[in-house]
């Protein structure tokens, strides 16, 4: 069965309602104010679009919204100009707000902003919290000279470590080695360009949000603490008697529940009472993530430090980090000057995304989160104590007790969590299940700790045979360790106990109505394995499918406490000649005051515009990744839920070359869209002398008839500044109508 509009409308009819409270009476979004550097206005887009308050931006490939002819979908289409901007529709423009090495209290604004947090203190004026989730290792190295004004030994360790494919043990060199010295000179700034950062904004008399600066701006760092213990986070929770244990299994970083800095921060969550969560993604590219079965941590050698011209990771080796301190949630006061962060461990240990914050008052509290790895989980936090008033900071408190919850799904339409404690059964995740055929668990032999791959059900024995429950493999003097130990190895504990393995979990956001709305980015396999088969299903009904999902998720008796739960989800991505909406890889969610939906795509940056010259190979047609390509860069769209428009996806905003954009966010009045560009020139650095090569593509019209497309594609990005030769820059932008007063 094709995803067409028909059921893209059935589906979002059943959320239609679900937003109506939020809605304010507005049928439909009216965008209203975003310096004019980008604005297109493609006269061949159908008028349809003039009721939603503006014209679709024109991505490469045709889209049924339009309405166009066969025939004038080929013409239009034959060729395509891609842009190395934010590319906005007609009469918008944004402003950059801020761009890495900007300054930002003793400190400087880090790489690759992501999640984005506005709390407005008074209307238009108020602390905007940002991620830096990771840094852009061949880019990075290219343009840090250039941006921060210092000389590191880039070239040298290359080829110093070239012999080893770039890996060296630096942590276990002697202090007055010299090479030593340089590896923790490149990893401290490495370092420093991760975490999260606080800033003061105001909305200026013209409409233009522009930074302020006050004592509360200030960076929290990969490395927050190492020099100044007064700015190290704090830790809650159970796996606080892990950090602080006496004879652990394994590595012990004498800092007992004291914790060093904060990295690989993605995306996020805002709560009611005004703090900010913060979610540390993929920590194993700086610090060992399997661990002992008491919850202790591997040597800091088994992430050795890695420098190649295209890679810098490692980064926490040299220093020593303890592994099992990091792929935890953060929460900061970004209001509060001396609060560098807190992680509580109830919320588990694994690749965190977005979360999303149930507060009801007289209920528990609940918080959703997923793991966005292939074949991750998607998680319920449930606090012990109840929420009094929304609103009030006290609730920060509920995050020290509770417990951790996996989603069960099943093929009809319900599912149920299941709570990770030492009493939960083993029955783990069987290969035949999932696509690709791979599960990772706790390793069997337990003295040894670290995991296994597993591809058959005989290899799966050893774990069934020996080991009842979860409390039988995570091996605490104490229940509390024991509890602590499964947190700390959430997602390889979740995979003992049957969770069921999901489609890459990016966002999760939660509606006025409790209800939860979940991005499955890809549903594709790899090496950490691939969802499960029978959930995750294309539109034909074909597992390994690549486009994504977004699935709506409601609890029973709505309740956010209650332990079972309703689903359903639609393919949403893909060509619209097989169904899709004409965007691939759904990312990060955002609802505007209206109760409409706005979402971006997180396509890989190495498959951006990559020629298509043929749907076929071998007499075999391409699919999934192999034809992303066709989709050229990641993209902003805008999903209104009610009025006649309904169900449709317009393309709102184009990002420059080989980015990402991320953290959508509107402020109070929807007057601006705060949104993050990431990783601009990831691939190919700085765009020499305005270069571009010219690309052919073989793309269908939306009745599917096959047609051939030229495509003029800038390689590398200037982007903010647009200059002939200069760096691209990872930055915040503020997107307004000119000369209006809102967006909607």
């Amino acid at each position: 069965m094709n995803v067409n509009r028909r059921h893209f409308l059935f589906f979002f009819a059943a959320v239609a309602g679900s937003v109506a409270s939020g809605s304010r009476g507005q049928e439909r979004l009216q965008l209203g104010n975003f310096p004019a550097i980008a604005q297109t206005d493609y006269s061949s887009l159908s008028s349809a679009n003039s009721s939603l308050g503006f014209k679709s931006v024109k991505v490469p490939l045709p889209l049924e919204i339009e309405q166009l002819p066969i025939s004038e979908q080929i013409e239009t289409y034959g060729s395509y100009e891609v842009k190395d901007d934010l590319v906005l529709p007609k009469n918008f423009t944004y402003d950059l707000i801020a761009a890495w090495g900007d300054r930002v209290g003793d400190s400087r604004f880090g790489y690759n902003n992501d999640y984005l947090s506005l709390i407005e203190t008074v209307p238009n004026e108020g602390y905007l919290t940002v991620n830096f989730e990771y840094i852009s290792g061949g880019t990075w190295m290219q343009t840090y000279p250039l941006v921060i004004g210092k000389q590191l030994p880039f070239t040298e360790l290359i080829a110093l470590t070239k012999p080893q494919e770039g890996e060296i043990d630096a942590f276990s060199l002697t202090d007055n080695d010299q090479l030593k010295g340089k590896i923790r000179k490149i990893s401290r700034e490495g370092l420093i360009d991760q975490g999260l950062g606080v800033i003061s904004v105001k909305r200026n008399a013209d409409g233009i949000w522009e930074r302020t600066y006050s004592d509360a701006d200030r960076r929290v760092t990969g490395i927050s603490g190492l020099d100044n213990p007064e700015r190290s986070l704090r830790s809650t929770g159970a796996a606080v008697a892990i950090f602080t244990k006496a004879n652990k299994l394994g590595y012990e970083d004498g800092l007992g529940d004291r914790i060093i800095g904060t990295f690989q921060n993605c995306a996020g969550g805002t709560t009611p009472w005004g703090t900010v969560l913060s979610a540390e993604e993929n920590f194993q590219d700086q610090v060992p993530e399997p661990v002992m079965a008491d919850g202790s941590s591997l040597h800091p050698s088994a992430t050795p430090f890695l420098i190649t011209d295209e890679d810098l990771d490692g980064r926490g080796n040299v220093f020593g980090l303890a592994g099992n301190k990091y792929g935890w949630m953060v929460e900061i006061d970004p209001a509060n000057p001396d609060d560098y962060g807190t992680k509580h461990t109830w919320l588990g240990r694994y690749r965190h995304e977005a979360f999303g914050i149930r507060a009801v008052a007289g209920k528990n509290l609940a918080v959703y989160s997923g793991c966005d790895r292939r074949g991750g989980h998607l998680y319920k936090f449930i606090s012990s104590g109840q929420v009094n008033n929304p609103q009030d900071k006290s609730n920060s408190r509920l995050f020290e007790d509770g417990m951790l919850y996996g989603a069960k799904f099943y093929p009809n339409g319900i599912g149920e969590w299941i709570p990770l404690n030492p009493d939960t059964l083993v029955n783990p995740v069987s290969p035949n299940q999932v696509v690709g055929g791979i599960v990772i668990l706790p390793n069997s032999d337990r003295a040894a700790g670290g995991v296994i791959e597993v591809t058959t059900e005989e290899q799966m024995q050893p774990m069934v045979t020996n080991y009842k429950t979860l409390g039988d493999i995570y091996q605490g003097d104490s229940p509390q360790e024991t509890q602590g130990a499964i947190l700390i190895d959430a997602h390889f504990a979740a995979n003992a106990a049957g969770i069921t393995c999901t489609a890459r979990p990016e966002d999760t956001i939660v509606n006025e109505e409790g209800i939860l709305f979940i991005a499955f980015t890809s549903g594709s396999d790899g090496s950490d394995g691939g969802p499960d088969k029978a959930i995750f299903v294309g539109p034909d009904g074909e597992s390994n499918y690549e486009y994504g999902w977004i699935m709506k998720l409601e609890e029973d008796d709505k309740d956010p406490a209650s332990l079972s739960f309703t689903w359903s989800m639609l393919a949403t991505g893909g060509e619209p000649a097989k169904g899709g909406a004409g965007f691939a890889n759904p990312d990060n969610l955002s609802f505007d005051r209206a109760g409409n939906l706005w979402m971006v795509t997180d396509m890989s940056t190495s498959t951006h515009n990559v020629t298509v010259p043929a749907r076929t190979e071998n007499r075999e047609s391409l699919s999934g990744k192999d034809l992303l390509g066709v989709f050229g860069n990641n993209s902003l769209w805008y999903v209104p839920l009610t009025g006649d428009d309904a169900g449709n996806s317009y393309p709102f905003a184009i990002g420059p070359m080989e980015c990402e954009c991320t953290g959508l966010t509107f402020d109070s009045n929807n007057s601006n869209l705060f949104l993050a560009i990431q990783h601009p020139g990831e691939r190919n650095g700085i765009r020499q002398n305005m270069a571009a090569e010219s690309r052919n593509f073989e793309l269908l019209a939306t009745d599917g008839t096959v047609f051939k497309q030229q495509r003029q594609v800038p390689i590398g990005s200037n982007w903010p500044s647009g200059k002939v030769n200069q760096p691209p820059l990872p930055g915040v932008v503020a997107i307004r109508r000119v000369n209006e007063k809102n967006i909607v």
